[in-house]
Parts: C-alpha cells; structure tokens; sequence
C-alpha cells in the first residue's frame, strides 16, 4: 500500500511503500475510496518544514527553551542529535478519510463491507481504533463523508457556544469548518452571520444562509451590531487561522452582554481584560472533534465512554454528522473545489499552498485486489551478499527504536533482515532510512524466517515478554528492550525459555557498557570495604496518561525505567542483590505517586545502595547522577560526560559528548553472537535484576501493610 508521509526537516511529501496493516481486537482496518485535505492544519504543517531552522525556532518559542535546557544538561552534540532525528523523522499527514472495512477486529463492532468514516491519514489504507470510526449512511458518498471529522470540528464548537433556537451567532472566518459550521448552525435554527475577507467564500456562505460581512471592509463590530438591533450576537465561534489579538478583540465587542466566545481555530490569545469584564464574557477553547481527543485510551485503546456520562464522545459527534449528511442538512459538495487522485497527491498541496485559490480538496483512491497476507511483508531489497554476517530483525518502530538502536546496527557484520510494526508506515520508514531488506506488519514472518538468527524485540512493556518467549521459542537469539517482564511471572517465563532454547537473552542495560562506567569500574577495582552507591536520577514529570504510566502497557517507572539503575548499582557492586527497601511517594490523600521513589539495595558481600528515582525535579538540574563512597574515597558520573575523583591530582573526567552506553552494548552483543558467547550478561544476572525490579515497583503490600 501507499502512504503519504512529511518531513519536518525538509517539507517534502513523499508516497511511501508499506505493508499492510492488519486489525487486532479493537481496531479495524479500512481500504480508502476518499480523503480531505484540512487545508489549515496541513498547510501549517508543510510550511513549518520547509521553513529553514530559524524560522522553526521562532514558530516554536516554547520548544527552544526546551532545547536549551537540554544543551545545559546534555550537552550541545547530544541535544543537536536529538532535535535532527525528531525533524528528521517522517510523520503521515491527513485526518479526514471514508472507505470500506477489510479487516474487523473481534471487539471492534464492525464487519467487513461496512462503509466508514475514520480520521485516519491519507493512505492507501489505514488502520484505525473502532472509537474513531462511524458507519456511513445509505445515500451519502465517501466523498461527502470524508468531510466528518472537519465539521465534527465545528460542532464541538457550537455544542461548547451552546445555542438555542432563534439566536444569533457569529462565525469568524469561512475557511472550511467555518462554511461546514455555518450550515450546522442554521441546522440548529441559528440566525448566522459570517465575517470573511474571501469575496468567494463570502457568497458562498451566503448561499449557505448565512448574513455576509466582509472583514476587508474595515471594523466588523458596527455592522454587526447593526444585524443585531445593537444587542450583539449572542455567541461567537472563532474559526479562522491567525496571530493578529484582533480577531478575539472585536468578537468582544460586537458580543452581547453575558454572549459566549468560543475558539474553534488559531488566533492571539491576548486577551483584554475590559472586553470580558464588562459584559461578563464567557470563552472557551475547543478541543478538535470532542471528548475522547488526546486520550490514549480511547483513541489508540478503543475505550469508549458510556453515553449516560458523555453524550457527545469522537465517534457519536461523527454519528451526528453522517446523520445530518444523510437527511440533507449538511452537504460538503458545494465546498468541493478540487478533486486529486491519490498518486497525484504533491499537486494537491500545491494548490493548498497557494498555487491557486482552494476549499475543499478532496483525493480519490481505486479499489484495489489485494492478496492481504502478501501485502503485510514489503520486500525492499536483495538479501545482502555478506557471508558470517550476523543477521538481525527488529519489532518496533518507535522513537527509541529509530533514534538510540538502530543506527548502531548499520555497522559492519549485521544483516538488516527485516523491521515490523503494527501499523506498517513506521516499519517502511525505519526500512528505508536504515536499509533493512524488508518492511512487515506480520510478526510470524520474522519467528518462520530461517535466515534471521536474533531478533530485537522493542515494542511497548506489555508485549516484550509474549514477543519474547515466541522468539526464544523459534530458535531465535533475543534482545529485550527493558524491562523483560512487567511482573515476576512473565520474568520467569522468559528466563525458562531462553534456559530451554538455549538461546542468548540480552536486555537493554545499557549503562553498565557506558565508558564512563568502564572507568568507575576500574577504580572500583581491588576495594578493601563495602560500596556504598548513590544514584540520583532527576526523571522529569511525564503525563499521568502516557502509555508507560500505565499499569498494563507500561507496568509503571519503575519497572520500565527504574530496572535500569538496579542494574547499575549490580553491576557496580558485582554482587547478588539480597534485599530491598523501598519507599513510594503519596500524596495527601494516600494515594501511591508511581514515579517517585526511594529504595535501598542490599548487596551479598555487604555493600548497598540507594537509588532515588524522582519525577518533579527541574529540568535544569542533571538528570542522572552516581556517586559511589569507598574505601576514603568518593568517585561520581554526572550525566553521563563527566567523572570526578574527588580528592585525585586531577579530578575531572570530561567525557565529551554524553554516552549512556547504547552503542557499546550493541556491539558487545553481536560480537558475542558472532563468536558463540559468552553473554554480555549472564542470565542468571538479568533474571535477578528483573525479579527486583517488579518488586521495587510496588513497594507496599496493601494486603498487609507491610514494606517489602
């Protein structure tokens, strides 16, 4: 299938080659037959990339004080690194897209043949949760349904403006919410008036039944008022793209005492305070199409929300939207001003750039035949000739994956064989950016393949440990981006199947290999006493909705994040692990802060250490320290680029750019694959690590009390 993905480094679009998604439990997959390109979103979009680095800069005043912050603790090089691989990678573009269901989930509540509207990208095919997608009626076209989720827009609007029959409300720009909001509200028995500066799209909300006012002609708030028998317009829906504090100023003005402002589109947002105060203003912001927006669980999950405590959710304002579609209420067409097939998709954008005036333009897609199962692997390339080479899968396509692992297996002696993710774009952009020889959504393909000795399994928390076992389980050496299991049972399942299979595990301890660590180690080395360990790390705060907060996909900080510097503090120590202490942070009303914490580490011989792991620490301060205190002395890492013996003739160790040991992990485990072993850790060491890792995560046993 094809995809149309955007650089945000260059602004090129480009039709890329993926595999086929395929539907899990909750998700449906849908063959496009029409999409809509959000002229606002995109275009901002696509000017954003092909803008040169300082006119980014200046786009993103809050992003650039990130950077910095980040330069102060991580150095320039690593910070440089980090913002060219977040341009540099590809993201899809588009919301708005009607097909035909191929593939239904069980739980999904669809079937294959229904025709559907999802906010899926412009693809050949999409992969979408079943909360964000709605049947289309009899009698509507894809066509006039792939506009939904842009008039879902506008109606999450006017359902926060509230308006009741017979009132007047304005609507602030006739771009293609405002021309759909007009005809929702005059579906409502709204009086309306629209303010433009297009002399084209002004008639044409005229012709919609809206009062035409031309914002060209000077101040709007006379004229308004003048239609309003100098009362003011009841509510007003801002649906315009601008940084002018203007547009927000006049709707006060021309607004009724006690009317209602309600930004749907982009504006300045220096608000003046007389303008509310005087006539007790009300203004709210809208959220895109609705409740259920930016919630990973109900968009990426399929979770709905039950209608008796959210009547209007995503999906049912979509529903609401197909149903005025479908008695004649609502009709897109007349907003149809180009039409695209997909393939023809760049001069499209031409025209949304300013080639030529535009409104709604729409991309067509053919049908197509496709043997599904073919279609989830993409063959890019030739099995590379390198003979003795190492040859390597990956499972994931995130960030971590694309940025930290991947480019280090570029190097000499590693066949890339073949990446997979789920929704297949991620898969064949990761494909061609790093030369693996084949894209795929089918994970069995990798366990069936003969020619593939280790497969890196870099997926969210909550599978690493099933993906895991499967590949042990096919003969298949096997490294685990941490942690290996979210709970003690699967910790052991997979240690019994790499026990049985005999095959390698590694997991992505990566700061045991870091350079600096080396050189600890080596001072460490031929210590008389016990080590006592401090490691401080200043985790930053983090959504309490992102996926690893989460109990079930994440399993938590601690578990997914913490397991690091337990490994750390075993590896410094080079002694089994035999108690733990730990302490969970609560707030006032008793309920555990699952990403601060505090937990001390017994050692056998005797040595310990205390790991503080803190999430509502500054951004300035140095995300992670160690200090180690032995024998008179005292040695720390800071932030992975500087070591300091205190006390030594020369203290300091500049390490140059911060290295937290990634590539150096890398390429000790493919060296020991490639000569036969030994593990760069033993598995033994790895289990252990990962038992005291699930415990440390819940320190507090609710069932007794009592501290483990």
């Amino acid at each position: 299938m094809r995809s149309l993905t955007h650089s945000l480094s260059t602004g090129a679009l480009t039709l890329l080659d993926a595999p086929l998604p395929g539907a899990s439990a909750r998700t449906v997959v849908v063959e496009s037959r029409a999409s809509v390109i959000s002229a606002g979103t995109e275009r901002m979009l696509v000017e954003f990339g092909r803008a040169g680095l300082l006119e980014k800069a200046r786009r993103q005043p809050d992003k650039v004080k990130q950077v910095l912050d980040k330069v102060r603790t991580d150095g320039l090089s690593t910070t440089l690194s980090a913002v060219r691989a977040k341009l540099d990678q590809p993201i899809p573009l588009g919301y708005c897209n009607a097909g035909v269901v191929v593939d239904a989930g069980a739980a999904s509540g669809f079937a294959v043949g229904d025709r559907v509207v999802t906010n899926g990208p412009h693809a050949e095919y999409v992969r979408i949760a079943r909360t964000l997608a709605a049947r289309i009626p009899d009698g509507v076209s894809f066509e006039s349904a792939a506009f939904t989720p842009v008039a879902a827009i506008g109606l999450q609007g006017i359902r926060l403006a509230a308006p009741t029959l017979g009132e007047t409300v304005v609507v602030y720009g006739l771009g293609l919410i405002g021309l759909l909001t007009v005809q929702l509200l005059r579906a409502n028995g709204c009086r309306v008036l629209g303010i433009d500066r297009d002399a084209g799209r002004l008639a044409l909300a005229e012709r919609l039944g809206a009062v035409a006012i031309d914002g060209a002609q000077g101040d709007t708030v006379p004229r308004v008022l003048a239609h309003t028998n100098d009362a003011g317009a009841d509510a007003v829906l801002l649906t315009l793209a601008s940084e002018s504090d203007e547009p927000v100023h006049e709707a006060a003005r021309f607004a009724r005492h006690r009317g209602r402002l309600v930004l749907v589109g982009v504006t300045g947002l220096a608000l003046r305070r007389d303008d509310f105060y005087k006539k007790e203003l009300s203004f709210a912001v809208s959220c895109s199409y609705g409740p259920g927006r930016y919630d990973p669980a109900y968009e990426e999950q399929g979770a709905d929300y039950p209608l008796g405590h959210v009547r209007w959710t995503e999906q049912r304002n979509f529903e609401a939207v197909l149903a005025l579609m479908a008695d004649g209420r609502l009709d897109p067409t007349p907003l149809i001003s180009h039409r695209f097939p997909f393939e023809r998709v760049e001069n499209a954008y031409d025209v949304v750039a300013g080639g030529e005036p535009s409104l709604g333009v729409v991309l067509t897609y053919p049908e197509h035949q496709l043997d599904a199962a073919a279609a989830r692997t993409i063959v890019r390339a030739a099995p590379a000739a390198s003979l003795g080479a190492t040859s390597v899968a990956v499972i994931g396509a995130g960030n971590f994956a694309t940025r930290t692992l991947r480019p280090v297996l570029r190097g000499d002696g590693v066949r890339l064989h073949t990446v997979a993710s789920g929704n297949g774009t991620s898969a064949a952009i990761a494909a061609g950016k790093f030369g693996f020889e084949r894209a795929t959504t089918d994970v069995d393909a990798i366990f069936d393949a003969r020619d593939i000795d280790a497969v890196f399994v870099l997926t969210r928390h909550d599978s690493l440990a099933d993906l895991a076992v499967r590949a042990l389980r096919s003969g298949k050496h096997v490294f685990v981006e941490k942690p290996i299991g979210l709970t003690e049972e699967e910790v052991e399942r997979v240690a019994e199947a790499a026990r049985e299979s005999g095959r390698m595990l590694m997991v992505g301890f990566n700061r045991r290999f870091a350079p600096l660590t080396r050189e600890l180690e080596s001072k460490l080395a031929g210590r008389g006493g016990p080590l006592a360990t401090v490691i401080t790390v200043n985790a930053g705060a983090i959504p309490p909705d992102h996926w690893t907060q989460d109990a079930e996909q994440g399993g938590g900080r601690i578990v997914g994040e913490a397991c690091h510097f337990i490994d750390l503090a075993r590896a410094l120590t080079g002694s089994p692990i035999v108690s733990l202490t730990a302490a969970m942070a609560r707030t006032r009303d008793g309920r555990s802060v699952g990403d601060i914490a505090t937990f001390t580490l017994g050692f056998g011989e005797g040595s310990v250490s205390a790991i503080h792991y803190i999430a509502s620490g500054s951004r300035s301060y140095p995300k992670e320290r160690v200090e180690c205190f032995f024998d008179g002395r005292t040695v720390s890492i800071e932030n992975w680029r500087r070591l300091r013996d205190w006390g030594a003739a020369v203290p300091w160790r500049v390490g140059g750019a911060q290295d937290k040991g990634h590539a150096a992990e890398l390429r000790t485990w493919i060296k020991a694959l490639r000569d036969g072993g030994p593990a760069p850790i033993p598995l033994d060491e790895i289990v252990e690590v990962s038992r005291w890792a699930v415990r440390a995560a819940a320190p507090y046993d609710e069932t007794d009390g009592r501290d483990r």
